[in-house]
């Protein structure tokens, strides 16, 4: 199939060390942080890792974070993380770590919610429900695959939209509290995918939703109300 990338789960399953080499602001509240991981066997865009943390006095903290960056061979991977309020794993990453600091992870894990590139994708998310989105966004862009992707995602604000800068014609943004002048504020609703359900590519579309509990449940309702196949929405929910 088009981009698909083979993992090995014996190299998932264990612990490597994980070096910050790199941390770009992408909103108030989130930040991109490159990691080079010289043993990554590589991953499929939509799959996530488990991060630990292990504090001086032997404390550990574990999360599970979805991978932001493309599937490629440079032995990098990048986290896009939302600032948790009084969260152990993301407030440290927002207030302590630099370039230069180790943490550990494992994986590429899950392949449910994988896009390896062979079947036309409509995306959609909220908040940091973009990160897994954005891998198969790049994936798509990097190979120029030319099998249809379409992204719909839902902020607050224009401010608060991750990856504003990066996001293309593919992409159609959804305001729920401020918007530029002229476009409508308001929740994700059927005028936003019934459209795409609508005019489907052959063979249609795999859906793919990410966000929170209530988001997901939301959007998969939008999505089989304009008519598509319950067994063809996967869905990754956080909260």
């Amino acid at each position: 199939m088009p981009g698909r990338i083979a993992v090995s789960e014996q190299v998932a399953a264990v612990w490597q060390i994980a070096t910050v080499v790199e941390i770009r602001r992408e909103t108030a509240h989130a930040a991109t942080f490159r990691l080079a991981v010289p043993g990554w066997a590589g991953h499929l865009p939509g799959q996530h890792l488990m991060l630990r943390l292990t504090a001086p006095d032997g404390y550990v903290a574990q999360r599970h974070y979805s991978i932001a960056s493309a599937p490629d061979d440079s032995g990098h991977i990048e986290l896009t993380l939302d600032q948790v309020p009084d969260g152990e794993v993301s407030g440290w990453f927002h207030t302590v770590a630099r370039p230069g600091d180790t943490v550990e992870v494992r994986g590429p894990l899950s392949g449910f919610f994988a896009w390896p590139g062979d079947r036309p994708a409509l995306l959609i998310g909220a908040g940091s429900g973009i990160v897994p989105l954005m891998s198969m966004v790049r994936h798509h862009r990097r190979r120029g695959l030319a099998v249809p992707l379409r992204m719909l995602v839902s902020a607050r604000s224009p401010q608060e939209l991750i990856y504003a800068a990066e996001l293309g014609a593919e992409t159609t943004p959804v305001f729920t509290r401020s918007a530029p002048h002229g476009v409508p504020v308001g929740r994700m609703a059927a005028a936003h995918v019934a459209p795409l359900l609508a005019e489907q590519p052959p063979g249609g579309w795999e859906a793919y939703v990410c966000g929170s509990n209530g988001f997901a449940e939301h959007a998969s309702r939008l999505l089989v109300a304009a008519g598509q196949p319950v067994d063809r929405i996967r869905i990754e929910r956080f909260g």
